[in-house]
């Protein structure tokens, strides 16, 4: 029964501006751990393939080092690995693929399917038929040949492809590299392998897209995953078993703040996600100045416990309480400094944000400045 490990996506030397320069760097180099990840687990299932659907790099301008580091952690599986060019790596003719070959980084269980024709692999029961992108974007269907492909008999007909399968995906992105949902069919394939859509996704019982093995988009669409395929003989339906490769998880959390206990119910639902997350958080509503002071202490933490932790605050206005402005002893210019923060943090803008920013930092220094003089006048009157 052969049985193969489905991979696609794994967008290495892919970039992660929008974080820190330490999380971004971090981020990064997991992909190259997915990769040992997947290595190991080929390994452990016993597959007889590994088939890679394409976006194994994530741009061809990748440095000399990002290609010889990708093959090296490939190392732990020995059986064969099939590259499959996809629309970010696509097979030019100088191309991110010829450049590994000349830089002889390429080891030699490492097929790279470049040519859009039949690859037997008698040995071990099966012909690959792959459809490698020649080119960033394509509006013809490159997995038709698969139709009038012939493959010696008894042998499992494997089809590998990247693009989008007609009807199956948003609009905007089922226009470019298209493939006929009804492929499998037409072209007697007993599984088709697919990448480009980076989530777990199943087309129908033969065809499916593994989605990419690290997560790096806030979607919820079974990303970090890798695919053991298992299929008895020609013919019988595969068995597919999902299994989790990535490190880290992407979560988007919103909230909305009202009232007092509404802080206490948004850290309870913070505290639940798995540490060592990547955590988007967008807040709106208003709070006052102990429960954004509160948030900010809490934001602190979570900061050390996640990969990532950024929180979104455009959308929540501070509005101190008439006891917390009492409470700041804040009269003359420094209360009038405040009563225009109030007004100007009212809108939407860019100044609303520094308006928000400044009223959180000037009541801290009121605070302590009020907690210190209050110390300072216990100890002069002991």
């Amino acid at each position: 029964m052969p049985r193969f490990l489905h991979t696609a996506d794994w967008q290495i030397g892919r970039q992660y501006s929008r974080f820190a320069e330490e999380d971004a760097s971090i981020l990064a180099d997991a992909r190259f751990t997915a990769i040992e990840t997947l290595a190991a687990l080929a390994t452990e299932q016993a597959v007889d393939a590994v088939l890679v659907a394409g976006d194994v790099f994530d741009a061809q301008t990748v440095s000399d080092r990002t290609i010889h580091r990708t093959f090296q952690a490939m190392a732990s599986f020995s059986g064969p690995w099939l590259l499959l060019p996809g629309n970010h790596d696509a097979a030019l003719a100088e191309s991110v693929w010829s450049r590994a070959q000349r830089l002889n980084a390429v080891p030699d269980n490492v097929d790279l399917l470049l040519t859009p024709e039949v690859r037997v692999y008698q040995d071990l029961g099966f012909a690959v038929l792959p459809a490698p992108l020649t080119q960033r974007q394509t509006y013809n269907d490159l997995t038709e040949w698969f139709d009038r492909a012939d493959t010696p008999e008894g042998l499992l007909r494997i089809g590998l492809a990247h693009g989008s399968v007609e009807g199956q995906l948003a609009e905007e992105i089922d226009s470019t590299n298209p493939i006929a949902a009804d492929r499998a069919v037409t072209a007697r394939l007993d599984y088709l392998a697919l990448g480009d859509w980076h989530g777990y996704k199943t087309i129908d019982a033969r065809t499916r897209y593994s989605g990419t093995p690290e997560q790096e988009r806030f979607k919820d669409n079974g990303a970090g995953q890798a695919l053991i395929v298992d299929i008895e003989r020609p013919g019988t339906e595969p068995r597919v078993q999902p299994h989790t490769i990535g490190q880290f998880q992407w979560i988007k959390h919103q909230s909305t703040l009202a009232v007092a206990s509404d802080i206490e119910r948004l850290m309870s639902e913070l505290d639940a996600l798995p540490p060592r997350s990547v955590v988007a958080l967008t807040l709106d509503g208003e709070v006052d100045l102990a429960g954004y002071q509160s948030l900010l202490q809490y934001f602190s933490a979570a900061e050390a416990r996640h990969r990532s932790f950024q929180a979104h605050l455009s959308g929540l206005n501070l509005v101190p309480t008439e006891d917390d402005i009492a409470a700041l002893h804040a009269d003359g210019y420094v209360g009038e400094v405040i009563g225009e923060l109030r007004e100007r943090q009212e809108g939407q803008s860019e100044d609303a944000d520094t308006a928000r920013t400044a009223l959180a930092i000037l009541a801290g220094m009121l605070r302590e400045n009020g907690t210190t003089s209050e110390s300072e006048r216990t100890e002069s009157e002991q």
